[in-house]
């Protein structure tokens, strides 16, 4: 799990999403900071986090597409 655990075979879709869930969290934390490091916050509403959410899915694709769908060869 996030890398800190051995790793479990096969990972279930839960568990997934929960790592997805968390490293949003640790992300949008890290951007929490370096705007109050930066002056003030901005206020953010419901649209600002469906976006990032949003945002943080399509980033996260291609590494999606790089695990699941294309062939390696070992």
């Amino acid at each position: 799990m996030l890398g800190l655990l051995p790793p479990r075979k096969p990972k279930s879709l839960g568990l997934r999403f929960l790592e997805l869930a968390i490293l949003y969290l640790v992300v949008g934390g890290i951007g929490l900071m370096l705007e109050k490091r930066a002056g003030q916050i901005a206020p953010q509403t419901w649209e600002f986090y469906a976006i990032t959410v949003t945002l943080f899915l399509t980033l996260a694709f291609p590494g999606f597409v790089y695990r699941y769908l294309l062939k390696h060869r070992d």
